[in-house]
């Protein structure tokens, strides 16, 4: 991640943080004067938002570290730990919220002043949904997954306030005080479900699960620069850290090549990939000899004093071929397009 990028991802946590106190006060407030569990639950989550916004802030100046002797491939990976807290808080959240919701439609409490909650729970969401967007948007800009899950949270904070905001109106038109409770209710378990997907997400990454978003790109990106000196491509391999991914894969090249020619083609792949990726990439690639007769068979070389065998098909560089593993003993076993 450039140093602007950085700076302008703080920036947005820092002011994220800030307005979410503000708004926590405004919600609370609201509930105070309403009686609203509705509004509860809309308060209760601008707690998470805060507590997850002071984490955030922490994630990104972490990451912004340079490797070190401890950290060699960056500290990219605290990204995940955050989304993982604050997609726990979240579903502590949701939890809480259908616990109280449960309770309240078995023993009913009074609503009161709907009209003052509806207006300030009404600008508490346009705010909490314009400051999502904004922060979503420029976490995908920067590929920060923090900004990314902190914006998705701030986006199903708004979408919660609007259907507190139709719960409190039907109350407020119908006088059925059980509406406000079905609908804090339902929106408590829109809620935990936020909260286990960023925590499948921050699950993922941890384990180092294969991001096909990524690598789709990257596998067209190599398809469309394959050169006849790389014989094949295969057990392509892809870890994130933070905006970065570091990509391990093996290159077949001709068996008769000098080290210094193979390491020319490894140089001239990691050249491609760093300049048009749009992601930083860092790569460690295994350069493999190819194994005559059977590489011909896929060789598309077309000046190679040494083939011994007619090329007999090409194999598509899909996603679904370079995630491939393969020693490469009998070409024929590798998978189709």
């Amino acid at each position: 991640m450039n140093a602007e990028n950085h700076r302008l991802n703080l920036r947005y946590q820092v002011i994220v943080v800030g307005v979410g106190l503000a708004l926590m006060a405004v919600k609370f407030f609201a509930w105070w004067l309403t009686n609203s569990n509705a509004v509860l639950t809309d308060a209760l989550e601008s707690i998470i938002n805060v507590v997850a916004g002071f984490f955030a802030i922490y994630s990104v100046v972490l990451t912004a570290k340079p490797k070190d002797a401890n950290h060699p491939y960056g500290h990219g990976k605290v990204e995940f730990l955050a989304a993982g807290f604050e997609g726990g808080l979240i579903a502590i959240a949701g939890l809480l919220i259908i616990g109280k919701a449960f309770y309240n439609l078995v023993f009913p409490q009074p609503i009161q002043k709907i009209d003052i909650g509806l207006v300030l729970t009404a600008a508490s969401g346009i705010v909490n949904f314009g400051l999502g967007f904004a922060l979503f948007q420029q976490g995908k800009k920067s590929r920060s997954l923090t900004l990314q899950a902190d914006g998705k949270h701030l986006l199903s904070d708004a979408y919660s306030s609007g259907g507190v905001i139709a719960g409190m109106g039907l109350v407020w038109l119908t006088g059925l005080v059980w509406v406000d409770n079905a609908t804090a209710l339902i929106f408590g378990f829109v809620i935990l479900y936020t909260g286990y997907k960023l925590l499948r997400s921050s699950v993922a990454g941890i384990m180092d699960e294969t991001d096909l978003d990524s690598l789709r790109p990257l596998a067209e990106l190599l398809a469309r620069h394959r050169r006849e000196n790389w014989v094949d491509l295969h057990n392509l391999r892809a870890i994130r850290y933070g905006p970065s991914i570091h990509i391990d894969c093996h290159l077949t090249v001709p068996w008769y090549f000098t080290v210094e020619q193979g390491h020319a083609e490894v140089k001239m792949l990691e050249e491609i990939v760093q300049r048009e990726s749009p992601m930083p990439v860092e790569f460690f690639v295994h350069a493999d000899p190819c194994t005559p007769p059977a590489a011909c068979a896929i060789c598309s070389k077309k000046e190679c004093a040494q083939r011994r065998a007619p090329q007999e098909r090409e194999v598509p560089w899909t996603l679904e071929h370079l995630l491939f593993v393969s020693n490469h003993q009998d070409y024929h076993h590798m998978p189709k397009a």
